[in-house]
């Protein structure tokens, strides 16, 4: 490869990290940015980024998990969402419902002790817990 081949390819890849970090673009676009960097081969330095990269990257694969329960999602998409969340390392096999409903139930017990958590959203906790038959 020409030196002025690899320049344009350090460029390109520059622009696509670029991508990655900048709030302003959507989730789909950092997924093909990321895609498009794996493809060229360049490794995403995780090691260098900071905790607001982590929260976008936790943010698209929270993205590829809603995809596998939106009834209005093609099949061709949920496989894709499987693919991308299994090369995560994130288990995809959707029998862990109870798994899912234990997380689900912590989750609101967690917020009544919260001191962040709004008195609104303590009651709709309280409330959601009590429908479930969950003591708090």
């Amino acid at each position: 490869m020409s030196s002025s081949a690899q320049q344009h390819q350090h460029h390109v890849a520059g622009g696509l990290k670029a991508t990655l970090h900048n709030p302003n673009v959507s989730e789909e676009a950092k997924l093909n940015a990321q895609q498009r960097l794996e493809e060229m081969g360049v490794a995403h330095d995780h090691e260098s980024e900071d905790i607001s990269n982590d929260e976008g990257t936790n943010r698209v694969l929270g993205g590829y998990k809603a995809t596998l329960s939106n009834p209005r999602t093609s099949e061709q998409a949920k496989v894709r969402a499987r693919e991308v969340l299994e090369a995560a390392g994130i288990q995809v096999d959707g029998g862990d419902s109870d798994e899912h409903r234990v997380r689900v139930l912590a989750g609101y017990k967690a917020a009544l002790s919260n001191p962040n958590v709004s008195p609104e959203a303590k009651e709709h906790a309280r409330e959601f817990l009590a429908e479930h038959g969950e003591s708090y």
